[in-house]
């Protein structure tokens, strides 16, 4: 009986291992590297349109 819970545990163990081995990053160097960029560039976006807007508001509050 010992003998089927130890092969249970080892299983488990093993499964765990994979999981954790399949959680990592599945891209290439340049794969990364371009998803990098596309997100880097969105950033700069969405910064640009919140310096955009705070500047607006700046602007706003300036002629009241």
């Amino acid at each position: 009986m010992a003998r089927g819970n130890q092969r249970d545990k080892a299983r488990e163990a093993a499964q765990k291992k994979l999981a954790a081995q399949k959680k990592g990053n599945q891209k290439s160097g340049s794969e990364l590297a371009r998803d990098k960029e596309i997100a880097a560039q969105k950033m700069r976006e969405k910064q640009a349109a919140a310096d955009a807007k705070r500047a607006a508001e700046a602007a706003a509050a300036a002629k009241k």
